[in-house]
């Protein structure tokens, strides 16, 4: 079927989108890959559609399909959707995406490159021409630019060799592409899903819990939408979280369950129910985790696959709980699963066991806690606990829960971190307390450098403040101006550990005030309930933290990433996240750490997630690439796509010709 017989069966409702698709995801890498292949008559390979009754077709967007049957896309949704929006100038009726991803792509009709629109390079070239304004013109534009090239005595010469490759372009419109269809009435939304998955092998499948929107927006449209709402108005409040995520809670609550394939056949009304219960439960439990345990913003809500009990434990109780007591013991059940890492594994089996426990109103958290003994022993947290290095350690957001429930106080201030501080560089920010540079310079390795036990946090402008500075001298300013400030946030005060050469045991012994005080405010949560594990409980094992790959090796490494900053800032531009942490979208275990990175794009909206990364091993740079980051090893290559595709679309931004 031609390019062009496609995108009007679209205009005409016989190609859709069906509703458990995903939106648009491709970025101008792949979009200026695909016009270079069809315009060279490559292979892009075939479309798959489901051809299915329209009465009751369940399409996203708002066009009105076709009478008798539609073509639903399976496979070809990116390739389809960047070939609209660039013939068409505006992308389809179905699309949800980033529509500056086939926006302004220009062809140099000399070298044969597609690129997109950059001013500094291509304003006033008559080299460069729109694709869009070409294609939707068609052959009269051709006979436009025809005109135009004759005009300019340094194009005439190969005239014939412009026009050929014009043509060649208009010419993607007519370019066949082979159309498989799959039919029959036997082939329901389950079944089309598995093929879908099938075919997609090499692709982001769809999840049980994108089986089971589809199977949910069957019967309301809108619930996608609906359900959107409510993750944008957490997104607001600094939490991000998934659909996937977010029906989990509400399976748990309408359900009891944790497959997703109990709400396969559950009515609308109990959906809308659902939403709004779940919706109102996790606000609460939210806030009891912010309120009580400090935890106030995505970066340190770890264990967050323990809300979706929490949720439904606190719907069956009316959407409150009775007692500060019944509050706590729910609260240090969910931090003792964040802890240990209890949904990091058979997140549905799990699930599905704690559900279960919860079934006894009366004794709910009781059965949560020996179903919490029975899996992981002892509830005592041990020194070692505190070993891990990198943000993502699961013991980072304890030391950070640690910091605002205690009696924790900013070194510059002396006020308690626990108050409520106004002010932009009163934000709390993680601080090395013994510099990076320092000990980078002493010959300490990244997992020493970057030890949980190193850090606390400070107000910013304590942070900038201290800067480099060695703790044999720091610590002297603060403890004198604000005696039990460093007591307070559990520094070892024998002066020689304070040495850069003793820094071994200042970790050794600072991970043991940690962890005294980590057991007491379990031990508070616990109103006086025993943390010793019952003799017949599993053993206790001690565990350590699994190396994560990436992150800043030495000192040297640190001052270029820091000049590339400075270089940023000097065009204009910001400044990348040092030591960016990629995490699993689902667990929230950490994957990797890149050296710097704009995970939004040094442009947000017009350029793709981007990361610098210095001798880096493979793992690392695998990692970079699955979450979607266009990578650089070098400063000097990463300096050239910034002058040569970033500063240049910055000039363009706000400028007439690039539309």
């Amino acid at each position: 079927m031609k390019v062009s017989t496609i995108l009007d069966h679209i205009d005409s409702g016989q190609f859709a989108l069906p509703k458990f698709q995903r939106g648009y995801v491709w970025n101008r890498d792949q979009v200026r890959g695909l016009m270079d292949s069809l315009y060279r008559q490559h292979p892009v390979g075939s479309l798959l559609v489901w051809v299915t009754a329209a009465d009751g077709a369940q399409s996203r967007g708002e066009q009105e399909l076709s009478q008798g049957v539609v073509h639903l896309l399976l496979d070809g949704q990116q390739r389809i959707t960047s070939l609209y929006g660039i013939i068409r100038g505006a992308p389809p009726a179905f699309f949800d995406g980033n529509a500056n991803a086939f926006t302004g792509l220009n062809f140099n009709i000399k070298t044969e490159e597609f690129r997109f629109y950059q001013p500094m390079l291509m304003k006033d070239d008559p080299l460069w021409i729109d694709v869009t304004t070409l294609m939707r013109d068609g052959n009269a534009g051709l006979g436009d630019y025809i005109s135009w090239i004759s005009q300019h005595p340094d194009l005439a010469a190969d005239q014939g060799e412009y026009i050929g490759r014009l043509t060649s372009i208009l010419g993607i419109r007519d370019i066949q592409l082979h159309v498989e269809e799959v039919t029959g009435a036997d082939k329901s939304v389950e079944v089309v899903v598995d093929i879908f998955n099938r075919v997609n092998s090499g692709g982001t499948k769809l999840s049980h819990g994108d089986l089971a929107l589809a199977k949910i927006c069957g019967s309301w449209p809108e619930g996608r939408e609906h359900m959107q709402t409510v993750l944008k108005r957490w997104e607001g409040g600094g939490y991000h979280f998934s659909l996937d995520w977010l029906l989990r809670n509400m399976n748990a609550i309408i359900t009891g369950e944790a497959r997703f394939v109990y709400l396969h056949d559950t009515p609308t009304s109990s959906i809308k129910d659902g939403l709004a219960r779940a919706e109102k439960s996790i606000d609460y439990a939210l806030n009891l985790i912010a309120g009580r345990l400090g935890l106030d913003h995505d970066r340190v809500l770890f264990g967050r696959y323990a809300l979706p009990v929490m949720s439904r434990y606190i719907d069956q109780r009316g959407g409150h709980l009775e007692d500060a007591t019944e509050r706590d013991r729910l609260l240090c059940w969910y931090f003792q699963c964040a802890m240990w890492g209890r949904f990091s594994g058979s997140t549905e089996s799990t699930l599905d066991a704690d559900f279960e426990a919860i079934t006894d109103i009366e004794h709910g958290t009781d059965r949560l806690f020996e179903q919490l003994r029975l899996w992981h022993g002892s509830l005592l947290v041990e020194s070692a606990h505190f070993r891990g290095w990198s943000l993502g350690a699961r013991f980072y957001p304890v030391l950070y829960a640690l910091t605002r429930v205690g009696e924790a106080k900013d070194w510059g201030t002396g006020l308690a971190l626990k108050s409520f501080l106004l002010g932009k560089m009163n934000a709390l920010e993680v601080h090395h307390i013994f510099p990076k540079s320092l000990l980078y310079k002493n010959g300490f390795k990244k997992p020493q450098v970057n030890a949980v036990a190193n850090f606390c946090f400070l107000t910013k402008d304590t942070n900038l403040q201290i800067s480099d500075r060695s703790p044999s001298e720091y610590f002297l300013d603060v403890e004198r101006k604000h005696p039990g400030a460093l007591a307070s946030q559990w520094i070892p005060m024998d002066r020689e550990l304070w040495e850069t050469e003793n820094y071994l045991q200042f970790l050794e012994e600072r991970q043991r005030l940690l962890a005294k005080a980590a057991n007491e405010l379990i031990e508070e949560l616990l109103h006086g309930a025993s943390l010793a594990a019952p003799s017949d409980s599993a053993e206790f094992t001690e565990s350590v933290a699994a190396a994560i790959p990436g992150g800043i090796e030495d000192a040297e490494e640190e001052a270029i990433l820091n000049a590339i900053n400075q270089w940023l800032s000097e065009q204009g531009l910001p400044a990348g996240i040092i030591e960016h942490e990629l995490s699993h979208p689902e667990s929230g275990d950490p994957v990797a750490i890149l050296d710097l990175a704009w995970p939004n794009g040094i442009q947000e909206g017009f350029s793709d997630p981007v990361a610098l990364l210095l001798d880096e091993g493979p793992e690392t740079l695998q990692a970079a690439n699955d979450h979607g980051f266009r990578h650089f090893t070098t400063a000097e290559t990463f300096k050239r796509y910034v002058e040569s595709e970033v500063m240049a679309l910055t000039a363009g931004n706000g400028d007439s010709g690039s539309s």
